[in-house]
Parts: structure tokens; C-alpha cells; sequence
């Protein structure tokens, strides 16, 4: 009699706690992954506070090694568990994973790029996989797609914008002059940016009549404008049906956001467990 073949390997194994959200023990990695990452930059935003560094530094410092090995071990465990690693480690995540790792070993050889570990936070994008939201995963397609269905519109829109921008900033220019902190059409742009996105700092303000009326319009022009965009692409998204994924994960090509109930990866056609 034959033995019976192991249903899963050790790496097989790993990959569904660490690639998976979709089992009991794939959630509370990925929570406990969660919580480490959120500590680890905490670490390094009261690192930055001279009189927390000065008192506590032996202490933030030995806390943040810790979860520094900690990360080398889950990113050694991630390339040993897929058949392809050189597809994670190029990947988006595999990219954050692997920078967000090395400052603080480059910090024994370049001064201050430990800061960079605050890099870390990008990794809390995973929490769309961890809390298994697929209809927002959807949306998130949809939204994807929606923008590059209207990006010909927008490209048009902000063209106009530029020029709309570049005749008022000249006209400002022409009206307000050096005196009144108009100084050149670069800089008379950039001001009819500033106020045609109601964002206003205030730094350059038209001091004649004719200006501020010109700025007046410039303003309420700006409301309308910005919703543009908005109908565009919310336009493009009517059009979508929904899209229902889950976190399923390829071993094999490392690519995500499977249909529902799919038994094999859309992209290379390979077994999912």
C-alpha cells in the first residue's frame, strides 16, 4: 500500500498564513503584522522628539532592532514560501517590504536613514486584504478602471485648466504689476493656480479694484470647477458592473484579487490552493 501524500508541505504551509487572509491564522498574522508595523512607526516619530530620544533612546532603539529582525524573518519566510520569488521581490508590496527593512541596517553606514523606516506605513495598505473587504477591493477596481477609461477627458480638462490659468495669471500680471507682488507671469500663474483651487495662501493678494474682481470670478470659477473631475469619472463607474474579489493569492506569479470561487490564477492559469 502506497503512503498517502501530505495534503500540504511546510511551505505551502506558510504562504497561507502570510499570503492569506482567508484562514483563521493567515487574519492573525496579518493582524499581528498590523500592530508591529504600526509600533515600529511610532518608534521612529518619538525617536525624532529630542527630549523623548534623549531619555529613552537605549530603549526605542533596542525595541526597533527587535522589530527589524523580526521583518527580515517574514521577508526570508515570504521568498522561501512561493515558487517565484524574484515576482515578489519585484512586486509593489515586495519593494515597501524590502525598503522599509534596510534603513536600519544602512544606519551603521549612513547617518540619519533609520528615519526612513517610517516607510513601514505603506505597508498598512495590506489592511484592505486583512479585513477581507472585497466589495471595497471592487470599488478600488472599479475606480482603477474608471480612470483610465476618462483619462482622455481629464487630460483635456487640466489642459484647459493650464490655459485658463496662463491667460488670467498674464491678465493679473498686466493689471496688478511688480508693486502689488505680481512680480512676473511665472509667478502671477502661480497665483491664478492658488486661488482657482480655493486653496488661497494668501502670499500674493490683488490690491486694485479691477484685480480683486478678476479674483472674485477666479474663485467662484473654481468651485464649479472642481467638480469636474469628480462627474467625469463618476460617470465612467455607472458604467461598471461590480466586481467581487477576494485575497487569494498565487503562489506561482504572486497576482491577487481572484473572482470568487476561482480554482485557478487569471494570469498564469496555475492552481489555487
Amino acid at each position: 500500500m502506497k503512503n498517502q501524500k501530505p495534503t500540504t508541505s511546510w511551505k505551502h504551509q506558510i504562504h497561507e498564513i502570510i499570503y492569506e487572509a482567508d484562514t483563521k491564522a493567515g487574519k492573525i498574522f496579518d493582524v499581528i503584522l498590523l500592530v508591529v508595523i504600526i509600533a515600529s512607526v511610532l518608534l521612529v516619530m518619538l525617536e525624532s522628539v529630542t527630549s523623548i530620544d534623549v531619555k529613552y533612546h537605549d530603549i526605542l532603539n533596542i525595541s526597533e532592532w527587535i522589530i527589524t529582525i523580526l521583518f527580515t524573518i517574514e521577508y526570508i519566510l515570504r521568498l522561501v514560501s512561493i515558487k517565484k520569488p524574484l515576482k515578489y521581490v519585484f512586486s509593489f508590496y515586495g519593494i515597501i517590504d524590502l525598503l522599509s527593512t534596510l534603513p536600519k541596517y544602512l544606519s551603521f553606514v549612513l547617518v540619519g536613514s533609520h528615519s526612513l523606516v517610517a516607510l513601514r506605513a505603506l505597508r498598512l495598505l495590506r489592511i484592505f486584504r486583512i479585513l477581507k473587504l472585497a466589495r471595497y477591493i471592487g470599488a478600488s477596481n472599479k475606480l482603477l478602471i474608471a480612470l483610465r477609461a476618462s483619462k482622455a477627458k481629464i487630460a483635456v480638462f487640466i489642459f484647459f485648466i493650464v490655459i485658463i490659468c496662463t491667460i488670467l495669471g498674464t491678465l493679473m500680471y498686466m493689471i496688478e504689476g511688480e508693486e502689488n507682488g505680481f512680480t512676473s507671469i511665472p509667478t502671477s500663474v502661480y497665483w491664478a493656480i492658488v486661488t482657482l483651487t480655493t486653496v488661497g495662501f494668501g502670499d500674493i493678494a490683488p490690491q486694485t479694484p479691477l484685480g480683486q474682481l478678476i479674483a472674485s470670478v477666479i474663485m467662484i470659477l473654481g468651485y464649479g470647477i472642481i467638480a469636474i473631475p469628480t462627474g467625469i469619472v463618476s460617470s465612467e463607474m455607472t458604467k461598471m458592473d461590480s466586481i467581487n474579489t477576494n485575497t487569494q493569492s498565487c503562489p506561482n506569479c504572486l497576482a491577487d484579487k481572484h473572482k470568487d470561487k476561482a480554482e485557478f490564477c487569471y494570469k498564469c492559469g496555475s492552481k489555487i490552493f
